[in-house]
């Protein structure tokens, strides 16, 4: 690619991402992604190199557990409904269902929101730990959480 159209793209990311609060339920937010594809098609000619711009947000992670005293009345079951399991994520930021990363914290591994925080918890993601011991042992980082879709 060309360096003008890779800085068009970066300027069209930024555009399409600008801060962290904003909700990615945003319609204008997808016409725009959709627009930097099709702009990287047609550059490249080649679907195959063209990947979807993803969003890192820095965010407070943090580990939670099923104790009665960190959840609701319902400690084994997260707010979509699905039993506690390895790779959920509870967030107020980010809709059911949305794929993340931590690529700084554990790499590849994908972590799903099926969770959330109290109201008060902006700006924070909360992993899902099975005991009190290794969520103290994990504690508290600021760090990028990639959003794959």
């Amino acid at each position: 690619m060309t360096a003008k159209l890779v800085s068009t793209l970066i300027s069209l990311s930024v555009l399409a991402f600008p801060t962290p609060s904003e909700t990615l339920a945003n319609g204008s937010r997808q016409a725009i992604t959709n627009a930097i594809v099709q702009v990287a098609r047609a550059a490249t000619g080649k679907d195959e190199e063209v990947k979807k711009p993803v969003e890192a947000i820095k965010m407070w992670v943090t580990a939670y557990t099923s104790a009665p005293e960190e959840t609701d009345e319902t400690p084994f079951e997260t707010a979509m409904g699905s039993d506690v399991h390895d790779g959920i994520v509870a967030t107020n930021m980010l809709p059911f269902g949305t794929k993340v990363k931590l690529p700084k914290l554990f790499g590849d591994k994908v972590f799903v929101v099926e969770d959330r925080m109290h109201r008060r918890k902006v700006g924070f993601i909360d992993i899902w730990m099975p005991t009190k011991k290794e969520a103290f042992k994990f504690g508290i980082s600021y760090s990028d959480v990639v959003v794959l879709d």
